[in-house]
């Protein structure tokens, strides 16, 4: 299927491919289908985008690229809603706040973006209780100099 996007313009996405968040995303709680989309050559960085709403694209990257010792428990409803049997079928996402100039874009690590990927599914976890904040630096080597 045929899908306008922000930062891509008309693409094609696999029907298979798309992602169901049941409950939304906080914020945009009616948007429910998303597609991952590379937006780096070297695939550090991917846009979370909107089915339906063109101009609804969230910048990505994997945090353990940047923050090795991420780590946080996921509650049983979140896992229950995921339907997730394994960690093995589990992708984690943080969402970026761009900056320009780009070596001080953040990460939201209090809010992982948590995709079954063997089922397609997908929810946004707000993370209680925890270290992590919205905004972390990802690159703090770069803010400190």
């Amino acid at each position: 299927m045929k899908i306008e996007t922000k930062y891509h313009g008309l693409i094609e996405v696999k029907e298979e491919d798309v992602i169901n968040f049941p409950n939304g995303i906080p914020g945009f709680l009616e948007e429910r289908e998303f597609a991952v989309i590379p937006f780096s050559e070297d695939g550090t960085f991917f846009i979370l985008q909107s089915v339906q709403t063109p101009e609804l694209g969230f910048v990505l990257t994997n945090p353990f690229t940047f923050f090795s010792d991420y780590d946080f428990n996921l509650e049983n409803q979140a896992v229950d809603a995921l339907e997730l049997d394994s960690p093995k079928d589990v992708t984690v996402y943080t969402v970026l706040t761009m900056a320009d100039p780009f070596h001080l874009t953040t990460a939201n690590l209090q809010a992982p973006v948590i995709v079954n990927v063997k089922k397609k599914l997908g929810k946004q976890v707000i993370l209680t209780g925890s270290p992590y904040q919205t905004k972390h630096n990802l690159f703090p080597e770069a803010i400190a100099k």
